[in-house]
């Protein structure tokens, strides 16, 4: 260990990646994720006491895909890529990691919302490697684009994996209708296009089972009575489709044959990938033609030529169909050939996505801009420190340089970046993690002649002093449950002590409250895992970092709340949200009903 301190932030591929490399060079190196980051258990990683378990084989550590715990660790390689990819690669990265005892690793911490710059060098660390990925989606000019039924596809991917949705034992549910569309034409597209026939008979099954396990125990008057005319609907329609699933799992056992799903999946809509010019221009036709074969292979239609226009919805306010712009190529440009109402019960956008920069929108002028990415400068060297040059060259790999810093530098600490955030190096994992490989000696150079006159025999008071730095983060940064306290019958109060995240609380903004799938108590083949949910703040202490937090129970991941104890680890990422204006000195009136009261606590406080 060296005596120097990087954040990471981010864990997806140019966060890990680069977090090798540095604990190579001695570092220490504390990595943050805004999302919920699962435990690996102790006689894996080994502790104070107890030195991990040798592993001769690494395919030891690996599980069956509809068994795997999601750990959230690798970002994008994690919930941006199907559920079906075999990705227990990612946990023999992640005990790599764990087992150096100069990491250090802290899911549900947001970049600027629970640790700001300032603070990362209070509590000591020498050099921030910010490593967040791509950020919001891009939104397309869609009519009537926020009805029921409508979701951008990178949410839909990542729900799908951190939620467990796609396994037997969760009780998530993310509602899939058919037939579905996808609006897009790369990567990501063809992905949640086959990610969707695959997640459609798992999850009708899935509803058609616990339909009945309901039924058996309570009869069917009593389970249908709970849902109201549209609920009933949709439920005869999974039913329906649940059976058939079940029908053809039966024909194909006495075959002797693997099931054949695509039939029935095509009659009742299926999947079609609509693309506003013709496949052969599209980015995942350039990239890797290879996938849109396969995903032919596995049963998704290409409809070329369509530019959607506007959501139409049903008389529940769901989606029904989408009305398209049809396209013919003509004398060499996309010409209008009147429109087209295509059914369509579900629609997932994939219009690309945007570096994920909101540290800048949230604190403003902390970084010069270039257009949506950072502005990249390469170092000059004049002696210890270094200088900072704008580049402007080729944003291409090989070609332009690898300018890692941004224009952060105060009192001789800088912030470099890297991945998805990175003009040179944004696009796919590959490039994200050349990023780190090509970034990491920029920053050993900032230490370098400091490193050189290291003395050998300081060692253990530089590891004295890091087990110190890791121990204050854990205080600060680790959420445990106080309290449970059920306020009404519907009600549920959860109290947690979660330092930073609850220093930055202002009124009306919230959090999102998970518990860990490692550590949920397993109930006849079913983890009590919640799903993220949106709990507001109702009031916090700042000096005792006490959070109170309030959910109406409405679903089964809001009932889960009940069942929680004192002393639990829990995942609170946050402050997140646009803060309520405060007027002073003025009479202000509030008005909620139900569980919107529970925002104007803190308001009303303030």
């Amino acid at each position: 260990y060296n005596g120097r301190n990087v954040l990471v932030a981010g864990m997806g591929p140019a966060g890990y990646t680069l977090s090798h490399y540095l604990l190579n060079e001695g570092f220490g190196v504390v990595g943050i994720d805004g999302l919920k980051i699962e435990p690996l258990p102790d006689h894996l990683v080994g502790n104070a006491n107890q030195a991990p378990q040798p592993i001769r084989d690494f395919r030891e550590l690996y599980e069956d895909l509809d068994k795997r715990i999601m750990l959230g660790f690798g970002g994008v390689a994690e919930y941006g890529i199907t559920v079906r990819w075999d990705k227990n690669f990612l946990k023999v990265i992640y005990l790599n990691l764990l087992r150096r005892q100069n990491f250090r690793i802290y899911g549900g911490v947001r970049f600027g919302g629970t640790l700001t710059i300032n603070e990362a060098w209070d509590l000591g660390f020498d050099h921030i490697a910010i490593a967040s990925g791509a950020g919001k989606p891009t939104l397309i000019d869609l009519k009537n684009n926020l009805i029921r039924g409508i979701r951008k596809a990178s949410d839909f991917l990542m729900g799908l994996q951190l939620t467990g949705a796609a396994k037997e034992s969760s009780l998530a549910n993310m509602q899939v209708r058919l037939p579905a569309g996808v609006i897009g034409g790369g990567l990501t597209a063809i992905d949640t296009c086959t990610e969707v026939l695959a997640y459609y008979p798992i999850q009708v099954e899935k509803i058609l089972h616990r339909y009945e396990n309901l039924v058996a125990l309570h009869g069917e008057d009593v389970v249908r009575r709970q849902y109201d005319e549209e609920e009933r609907l949709i439920l005869d329609e999974f039913l329906a489709h649940g059976r058939g699933i079940q029908a053809e799992r039966r024909r194909a056992e006495a075959a002797g044959e693997n099931p054949h799903f695509l039939p029935l999946l095509e009659s009742w809509g299926g999947v079609t990938m609509f693309y506003r010019k013709g496949i052969e221009d599209s980015p995942a036709y350039r990239q890797n033609a290879e996938e849109i074969t396969e995903a032919l292979d596995e049963g998704i239609r290409l409809a070329p030529g369509m530019n959607p226009l506007e959501a139409l919805e049903d008389n529940h306010g769901h989606l029904r169909a989408v009305k398209f712009a049809k396209l013919e190529l003509q004398d060499g440009k996309w010409q209008s050939a009147g429109e087209i109402d295509v059914p369509l019960r579900s629609l997932f956008v994939a219009a690309g996505t945007s570096p994920n920069t909101i540290y800048e929108s949230e604190h403003p002028e902390s970084f010069v801009m270039d257009k949506k990415f950072y502005q990249r400068y390469e170092p000059t060297w004049d002696g210890e420190t270094p200088a900072l040059e704008v580049v402007n060259d080729a944003t291409e790999v090989k070609i332009g340089k690898p300018a890692p810093f941004t224009s952060y530098q105060r009192n001789g600490k800088y912030i470099t970046f890297y991945g998805d955030n990175h003009p040179v190096y944004a696009g796919n994992v590959v490039k994200a993690m050349a990023s780190a490989k090509d970034g990491y000696p920029y920053i050993t150079r900032l230490y370098e002649k400091e490193l050189a006159r290291l003395d050998p025999a300081g060692l253990p008071a530089r590891l004295e002093a890091l087990r110190s730095f890791q121990s204050r983060l854990d205080d600060q940064l680790l959420a445990r449950i106080i309290e449970i306290n059920r306020i009404t019958p519907t009600i549920i109060e959860v109290i947690v002590r979660a330092p930073l995240a609850a220093k930055h609380f202002a009124p009306g903004q919230f959090y999102r409250v998970q518990n860990f799938e490692a550590l949920a108590p397993v109930i006849e083949n079913t983890v009590l895992v919640a799903e993220g949910l949106a709990l507001t703040g109702a009031w916090v202490d700042k000096e005792q970092g006490l959070i109170s937090l309030i959910a109406l129970e409405m679903g089964s991941s809001s009932r889960m709340l009940a069942l929680w104890k004192p002393g639990d680890p829990v995942v609170v990422m946050g402050v997140t949200g646009a803060p309520t204006e405060i007027h002073a000195a003025q009479t202000v009136a509030l008005i909620g009903g139900g569980l919107g009261n529970a925002v104007l606590f803190s308001i009303g406080k303030a």
